[in-house]
């Protein structure tokens, strides 16, 4: 990927955005299984880094806190892994929808990703029972061992961070159609909301044309 991308070349973009603990990466999961989808879930790949290497520290030393990554440094991880997944064939970026889930989170973000993206729907997954994502954010960090997840106070700054950083970003993107989906729902129901909106994008159809 260059650092400049032409128009035409820009990846066709889903984000998928809401509060820790909405179902994000549940649902991105589930869209990522279809044909022509590729899910992006930044947060798995923060996770995933050597906690010993420079990168993994840092990463460490703001999670445990409840903090956002810095910007640059989550824009150049995502940066290396797409263009590892394109190299692999595992995305392709001509024929594959991106489904982002947890990036962009501040419109700094947003901006710097702009040059790259091409985003023609934003799912905003709402929960506004907080006690939900509450509950929801416990649950899985004792299904999943994510440690992150666990401590009530790093919990509440995620969540106060999500209200404050990231949650302006709904107006950021409000031109390029921001749908309201219910996540309070069970996950097959918000999922059947999702795709029932996806099938109305113009540039979706004809990519499915395009490849069946």
């Amino acid at each position: 990927m260059t650092d400049q991308t032409p128009e035409d070349k820009k990846l066709l973009t889903i984000v998928l955005f809401g509060a820790p603990g909405c179902g994000k990466g549940t649902q991105g999961a589930a869209l990522g299984a279809v044909p022509r989808f590729f899910h992006f879930a930044c947060g798995d790949v923060f996770r995933s880094l050597e906690t010993r290497t420079p990168l993994g520290q840092e990463f460490i030393s703001y999670s445990s806190r409840g903090k956002l990554v810095p910007d640059e440094l989550t824009i150049r991880l995502w940066r290396s892994r797409i263009d590892k997944m394109v190299e692999a064939s595992a995305y392709k970026p001509d024929i594959d929808f991106l489904v982002l889930d947890g990036i962009p989170r501040t419109i700094e973000q947003a901006q710097m990703l702009e040059q790259h993206l091409n985003v023609v729907r934003v799912f905003h997954l709402s929960c506004p029972d907080r006690a939900e994502l509450h509950r929801r954010l416990q649950k899985r960090a004792i299904k999943d061992n994510r440690l992150d997840d666990a401590n009530e106070d790093v919990i509440k700054r995620r969540l106060k961070t999500y209200e404050n950083e990231s949650k302006p970003l709904l107006e950021f993107y409000r031109d390029r159609g921001v749908v309201e989906i219910d996540a309070s729902q069970p996950p097959i129901k918000v999922l059947h909301d999702i795709v029932s909106e996806v099938v109305k994008i113009p540039e979706w159809i004809a990519s499915v044309r395009h490849v069946w």
